[in-house]
């Protein structure tokens, strides 16, 4: 399932043989691609020319164009969910200066040293949760200024473990 959000409004979608369900009602258009990230759509004897104009991977956000009106087309997952309920997803925004424990858990590794200089997605700290190795990166490039834990540790949930300039 899908849930889209279109300015104020926000849709669940779910994809099904044929079509898809749109809150709970089917669609089934017929479509063809006229060019690559350009579409003609027919639904309920309407047409549409709709043509996607970016596409930002990281918010899942597509800035898209239907027959001369652009509209920002933002999309989660299940998965979008449920890290939204697990609170991993605070601050998604904004810059990150601290790495804080997502779950509660125990540290199995620390892979950087305060001063060094880190690049976006460079792991940072392995922590063990719910059976689980996770791996936590950094958010964007910077400088480790305080490491807070060490290996073999218990963390709890949203306690800092790194900080970063």
């Amino acid at each position: 399932m899908y849930k889209v959000k279109i300015a104020k409004s926000e849709y669940s979608i779910l994809p099904q043989d044929g079509g898809f369900s749109v809150d709970g009602k089917m669609v089934t258009p017929d479509f063809i691609e006229i060019r690559k990230g350009k579409f003609h759509i027919l639904n309920d004897h309407r047409s549409y020319t709709a043509e996607v104009i970016s596409f930002d991977k990281d918010s899942k956000t597509f800035t898209i164009r239907v027959n001369s009106n652009q509209y920002v087309v933002d999309v989660k997952d299940r998965f979008d969910d449920l890290l939204m309920k697990l609170g991993i997803d605070a601050g998604a925004g904004k810059k990150v200066n601290d790495i804080k424990a997502p779950m509660p858990g125990m540290v199995l590794n620390v892979m950087v040293e305060s001063g060094q200089e880190i690049k976006k997605g460079d792991a940072l700290v392995v922590l063990e949760a719910m059976k689980m190795e996770n791996i936590l990166k950094s958010p964007a490039d910077g400088i480790v200024r305080k490491i807070h834990v060490t290996k073999g540790d218990k963390v709890e949930k949203n306690q800092v473990m790194v900080n970063l300039d």
